[in-house]
């Protein structure tokens, strides 16, 4: 009788290993696949040209990287409790890092909008000079192609090659703005649209366009000043718990492993957890203001 239960527990936990190898080689082909294709992808936008398998290779790297560390920290081969503690932080741990590409682009495109917004409001300017001076306004872009920096010399490359090869300027204007993300570029690109249709002044709107982009921006600077103390305020008062648990762990781990391997010392863990990351978030909130 005990042989039978022995087998029936020994069948039942190789069908569910079985199972989670499955998904996990599944969501390792979609990660490798779809995933850094995607990303691949969105980096050429930003004209960083990543192939989507080196993508695929620092996601994990990264993810092997973190379940090391974490497990190393909060882990332990001794005993059954802290082999699944340590496992089940490092995989969390490890699923989080194969989602630093992602981030990383995020923050690449964020910042590449800004530089972008930045040298809009001179770029309408140079626009609306050439087109006192006759210029039509494709020569208009092509002069801040020229003599414009990047990122938007860039993106308005890319633009007047889309006209030259058969895409029409409605439509490669709207592939500008869905690529850039701005709604600065957006403003621009209806005003543009706008007035080839209806035949008014452009270059009395592009100036009027440059001069609201430029306030806007003013009031923007001026308002993340101010938020300045509360942002840091949000940053110190989530980072500073992780901290001082990750010098713990270091320095003094033999008082922190069994706070951790414990029941209720990984309840309150998670509870602060889930705290810190309200708090920040409502700080995040309080502190970001839409012009």
């Amino acid at each position: 009788m005990i042989w039978i239960i022995c087998l029936l527990f020994a069948t039942c936990f190789s069908g569910l290993a079985y199972v989670l190898l499955r998904a996990t080689f599944s969501g390792m082909e979609a990660y490798s696949g779809t995933y850094s294709e995607e990303t691949a992808r969105q980096f050429e936008d930003i004209f960083l040209f990543i192939p989507p398998r080196r993508i695929a290779e620092a996601g994990w790297a990264l993810a092997a990287v973190a379940f090391l560390f974490l497990f190393a920290l909060t882990g332990s081969i001794t005993n059954l409790r802290g082999l699944l503690v340590g496992l089940v932080i490092g995989s969390l741990g490890a699923g989080l890092s194969l989602r630093v590409p992602r981030q990383l682009l995020r923050f690449l495109r964020k910042r590449r909008r800004t530089r972008f917004n930045e040298q809009l409001v001179d770029a309408l300017i140079n626009m609306s000079n050439a087109l006192k001076a006759g210029f039509s306004i494709t020569q208009a872009i092509e002069a801040v192609v020229r003599d414009g920096l990047n990122p938007i010399a860039q993106e308005f490359d890319v633009f007047l090659q889309q006209t030259r090869v058969g895409v029409s300027f409605s439509d490669a204007l709207a592939n500008l703005e869905e690529r850039v993300g701005s709604e600065d570029m957006t403003l621009v690109a209806s005003a543009i649209e706008t007035a080839r249709r209806t035949g008014g002044n452009l270059t009395e709107i592009l100036e009027r366009i440059a001069h609201t982009i430029r306030e806007r921006m003013r009031i923007e600077n001026r308002i993340r000043t101010l938020t300045a103390q509360g942002r840091l305020q949000g940053i110190v008062v989530s980072l500073m718990p992780a901290a001082i648990a990750a010098l713990m762990l270091i320095f003094r781990p033999q008082l922190m492993r069994p706070f951790l391997q414990s029941t209720v010392g990984i309840l309150i863990c998670l509870a602060a957890v889930v705290l810190i990351a309200c708090g920040g978030l409502t700080i995040r909130k309080i502190v970001n203001i839409d012009i």
